[in-house]
């Protein structure tokens, strides 16, 4: 019984003991936690550079070179087409005639006219070369050689009266057969054989030119200024791609060769366009999607682990750490990932010193200490000491 009982109050000293040993660490574990929190410790690298073509994203709408409204130019029925909607036409095809009688019977008309005043013009000017002669010898008096000069005058402006009547009676003919302006692919007809046109009645079609075509975006004006200092160049000619809504790359690549004049106030963005071939018509105009510019030459990109990047409710930042140890969060603008790596926009210069390690110890504002590696967490001495708790808790219940 003596000896129960001698057994007993050891393994009570020892956990006693046990006990005292697990505060003292706990303790010592605590104030290494205060001293951590008093001075986080973190890693740190400074921002590299990597020689890129930077290319900047985005939203882009197709559209024609051309959209031409085609109306008629006369009034009349309107008699045949030649075409049918969704045709690609070229200019100076025959897209509709309207009934051209009425303009027939008006140019035989005048070519009547300019005969009959042809013949008239020519007999005056005979009567006023004989005038001229019979004055010349004191046959008829001067005022009758005026009045035939007079005469021949006036039939010779009334036969080019008579000639501008033809011309334009021809003309009006000629718009009987309504004729494509430009070449492209013919839209909807929105009147029909059958029908009685007029001067400024509306449109009959639309043609709208698809080879090649134009893909107009708004970029931002610093990512525009930022084109123009890697150039050299505002005005250089950029290579630039167009994806479909669907995410579908178009074939071949087209070139930006031309940006608006002004920066739009509302959206603080310079319209650009890029001119594409468009062999196979698969670019429609009207329809959306996106745009990649490319700059012409290559440009040192500042990069990062992409460890480094936190993100909140405004959005991804990195916390710089400066001369005095002092971290600042800082936002930043991604490009697009490389590797491990993470190539900045805006937000970073090659050359600053960021955290990389350490990240969740830090309060902006509050001194760090910058170190090469940060400490392993080791607990093997509280797991000893829980296992050997463990242990002689099983020999109790045994006993």
């Amino acid at each position: 019984m003596r000896k129960k009982i001698t057994i007993i109050m050891s393994i009570l000293f020892g956990l006693i003991f046990l006990r005292y040993c697990i505060t003292v660490y706990d303790t010592h574990k605590q104030q290494s936690k205060m001293a951590k929190v008093a001075m986080p410790e973190v890693v740190v690298e400074q921002v590299g550079s990597k020689s890129i073509i930077k290319k900047y994203t985005a939203p882009a709408r197709v559209v024609a070179k051309y959209q031409v409204n085609v109306e008629a130019r006369i009034d009349g029925y309107l008699q045949r087409s030649y075409f049918k909607e969704g045709d690609y036409v070229r200019a100076g095809q025959v897209l509709f005639e309207i009934e051209p009688q009425e303009y027939q019977y008006a140019v035989q008309q005048a070519r009547a006219n300019v005969r009959s005043a042809r013949a008239k013009q020519i007999y005056y000017d005979k009567q006023s070369a004989r005038a001229r002669q019979l004055v010349a010898q004191d046959y008829i008096a001067r005022a009758d050689y005026d009045n035939a000069v007079a005469e021949r005058d006036s039939y010779r402006a009334d036969y080019q009266r008579t000639v501008s009547a033809y011309n334009d009676a021809r003309r009006n003919l000629s718009y009987t057969r309504v004729k494509a302006p430009v070449s492209g692919r013919v839209g909807i007809i929105t009147v029909t054989v059958g029908n009685f046109v007029r001067t400024n009645g509306g449109t009959l079609t639309t043609i709208y030119s698809v080879n090649p075509i134009y893909v107009t975006f708004p970029l931002e004006a610093s990512d525009f200024n930022e084109l123009a200092r890697i150039d050299g160049s505002a005005t250089a000619q950029r290579k630039v791609e167009f994806y479909f809504s669907n995410g579908q790359k178009y074939a071949l690549s087209g070139v930006q060769n031309f940006f608006d004049n002004k920066v739009d106030e509302a959206t603080g963005t310079i319209t650009m366009r890029g001119t594409f071939k468009n062999d196979q018509f698969q670019l429609m105009p009207g329809d959306y999607g996106k745009a990649i510019v490319y700059a012409t030459k290559p440009d040192p990109c500042p990069t990062i682990p992409t460890k480094a990047i936190q993100e909140n409710q405004a959005g991804k930042y990195v916390y710089i750490i400066n001369e005095k140890h002092i971290p600042v969060l800082t936002y930043i603008k991604e490009l697009e990932q490389d590797g491990d790596n993470t190539l900045i926009k805006s937000g970073l210069k090659i050359g600053d010193t960021i955290a990389v390690g350490g990240i969740q110890q830090i309060t902006p504002g509050v001194e760090v200490k910058v170190v090469n590696r940060l400490p392993e967490n080791n607990d093997k001495n509280a797991n000893i000491f829980v296992k050997l708790f463990r242990k002689i808790k099983r020999l109790i219940i045994r006993k």
